[in-house]
């Protein structure tokens, strides 16, 4: 498989993954990848631990689902990330960004246009629909056969100190190699981020693996194998689907930072947002 073609195929696994083990083969080439990642100096400031006992897998799972019932009960999950929630497919195909849910269950569907008002979360609360959710979460991080916690060691990773950006971008270089190469192996995985959510939960998955006082708990992700149907086609590069390009782009010739910022020229088919820009913000 070509590189290429491994990043435009790679996504999040949503569902659930088949119930066999993860090889030790598959084990060890994605650690050999995480390991080829780029780091400051080569510090190599990461540490992986793979999980397969089924006691601690389904404890953070647990964690997971209880995680994601008390967020979504409060309002703060859909609050904070209302921009990136997608509904309807023509909304996805217009902003090419964000997360679409196409495979809510029927009795919810009517609701989804309520979930930003309080009455609409007041009802769905009512409903029970947080926790309904919460327990399909913790049945997909329970079924999942392996996880794999990401940590940094504090002393390269200082927050607030260049040294702690440092250690993040290796980190992200790491997992980016662990995730195209899923790929490659006919497996997925995704991020289990509700525990960061919810406050105190993130410290019991930290107690739970005996984090030591010198690594930092910063990532876990559930992997397994995909069922045939679910594997990513190879790709069509005539027809392949495109994304929003970056907003902005610096031109390093202009003399100030506002007057550095331009909109870029789009791939074919992309318009680029027009949208205002504060210095100093994201783009």
């Amino acid at each position: 498989m070509q590189l290429r073609e491994a990043i435009f195929r790679r996504r999040t696994t949503n569902g659930p993954f088949l119930p066999r083990p993860v090889s030790e083969e598959h084990q060890r080439v994605l650690m050999e990848v995480a390991a080829r990642a780029p780091s400051q100096l080569n510090s190599q400031p990461w540490r992986f631990v793979l999980i397969e006992s089924r006691d601690t897998i389904e404890h953070i799972a647990r964690i997971s689902g209880e995680s994601m019932t008390t967020t979504l009960a409060a309002g703060s999950f859909l609050e904070r990330y209302r921009p990136y929630l997608r509904f309807r497919r023509e909304e996805m195909q217009q902003r090419r960004d964000g997360m679409l849910f196409d495979r809510i269950p029927a009795p919810l569907r009517p609701l989804t246009g309520q979930l930003f008002t309080r009455h609409g979360r007041a009802l769905m609360n009512a409903l029970g629909v947080p926790r309904l959710l919460g327990s399909e979460n913790r049945r997909l991080v329970a079924g999942s056969p392996l996880l794999l916690a990401v940590l940094l060691d504090r002393t390269e990773y200082r927050p607030g100190e260049t040294s702690g950006f440092y250690s993040l971008f290796s980190m992200g270089a790491a997992m980016e190699n662990v995730w195209l190469t899923t790929v490659e192996l006919g497996m997925g995985i995704q991020f289990v981020s509700f525990p960061m959510e919810a406050p105190g939960a993130w410290q019991r998955i930290e107690q739970l693996l005996r984090v030591p006082p010198e690594l930092a708990l910063l990532a876990v992700y559930r992997l397994g194998y995909l069922p045939e149907q679910e594997q990513r086609p190879a790709i069509d590069w005539s027809s392949r689907e495109r994304r929003r390009p970056s907003q902005y782009v610096f031109r390093e010739s202009c003399e100030t930072a506002q007057e550095g910022w331009d909109e870029p020229r789009a791939e074919p088919g992309l318009e680029p947002r027009r949208e205002p820009f504060s210095p100093g913000t994201p783009p």
